[in-house]
């Protein structure tokens, strides 16, 4: 091939991540992409065109210097392309692993046009893996306090992003957490082989130094009302960042037999739980032989990658709609069928089966039309 059709092919083509093999990783809930190096970082780094008006940045909820973190890349200086997007970002080595960069900034990437977007979120997970790797975590300047005090209630990606902010802003920041362990969904939703334990743990330390205060085993609403917050205790405002954790159920007969789990409390058990090192860990889980999942989102992806992984020998995925039509993010989608995972596509479940002993046996489903 010559050399110009070669410099073509690699501009259209991203650098891809390393992963584990998937039937080694199916068993296991180590991190399924390695992540980059530091020459497959600038070499990706050097496929972004610099735009004069960056769209990628309007793509970006918290509006990260995307092309100037980028850049830093390309010129090897790692640690300032992290700063650079701690400017706008205390979580970067979360977002660049779990945020929808495919809808958001990557999407608005001018090289999507013709080819792949650069991998924006790669490559701030690679800066931030970096810092930590190096161990020279830098803090920001400590701003001029303000005298405000702030209560936030949640430690989940929304109470941690408000709590970096505020602080940085000059305000004194307390975050309660109702359980034990602070980060809410990151660390009772996401399993570890999307998102480590390790790396959620180093990302809240960052926002402690930053002065935060964290509380835990403390439910508002119980403890203290908000009122009593914002009236006894000294709070001038008061942030609710409890998630949506509650579970959704279909509302179909059989929803009661044992065996039969709400994602939320089949993720909590094994991700926070560590249910996966039962009994080492007291949190027993039950796992079929065979299991269903319904869903097509993130959520269905990952309890239908844990059961794998806890020793199902056949999952699969029932979702009414089409797969064009899955909310889930294409790499999970892709992560999942590699693994095993079986797809049934347009089928809506109407009930559960009971085996006449209270357990689930089997699920009846209708078919959709596409």
């Amino acid at each position: 091939m010559a050399e110009p059709e070669k410099e073509e092919k690699r501009k259209k083509n991203r650098v891809k991540l390393r992963e584990q093999p998937p039937m080694e990783r199916a068993r296991n809930f180590k991190e399924v992409p390695y992540g980059y190096s530091p020459d497959e970082a600038v070499e990706e780094a050097s496929r972004c065109l610099n735009c004069k008006k960056p769209t990628c940045i309007d793509g970006c909820p918290v509006e990260v210097y995307i092309p100037q973190f980028i850049n830093l890349i390309k010129e090897k200086k790692f640690l300032e392309a992290c700063h650079k997007v701690k400017e706008k970002n205390a979580l970067p080595a979360i977002c660049g692993r779990v945020c929808p960069q495919e809808i958001q900034c990557e999407s608005l990437c001018v090289l999507g046009k013709k080819g792949q977007p650069v991998a924006i979120g790669n490559l701030e997970r690679f800066v931030a893996d970096y810092e930590a790797e190096q161990g020279e975590v830098k803090l920001p300047e400590k701003p001029r306090p303000t005298g405000r005090k702030v209560a936030i209630i949640g430690s989940g990606p929304g109470g941690l992003t408000c709590a970096s902010d505020l602080i940085q802003s000059g305000h004194q920041v307390t975050l309660f957490e109702a359980l034990h362990k602070p980060s809410g969904v990151l660390v009772y939703g996401i399993p570890e082989f999307r998102l480590p334990k390790a790396i959620v743990e180093r990302e809240v330390e960052y926002i402690k130094k930053l002065g935060v205060e964290l509380i835990l085993n403390t439910i508002i609403g119980k403890l203290y009302t908000v009122d009593e917050l914002l009236n006894d205790k000294g709070y001038d405002a008061c942030f609710i960042a409890t998630g949506a954790g509650l579970p959704m159920f279909m509302g179909i007969p059989g929803e009661n037999l044992n065996g039969v789990y709400s994602a939320n409390e089949f993720l909590t058990r094994a991700n926070l739980m560590k249910a996966y090192l039962f009994p080492e860990y007291d949190t027993p889980i039950r796992i079929g032989k065979k299991v269903a999942v319904f869903g097509g989102g993130n959520v269905a992806m990952d309890a239908a990658r844990v059961a794998l992984r806890l020793g199902a020998e056949k999952v699969y995925l029932v979702y009414r709609r089409s797969e064009v039509e899955m909310p889930a993010r294409k790499a999970e989608v892709h992560h999942a069928k590699e693994e095993g995972i079986e797809f049934v596509m347009l089928a809506n479940p109407t009930r559960l089966i009971d085996d006449g002993k209270g357990n689930v046996c089997a699920v009846e489903c209708i078919k959709m039309e596409g």
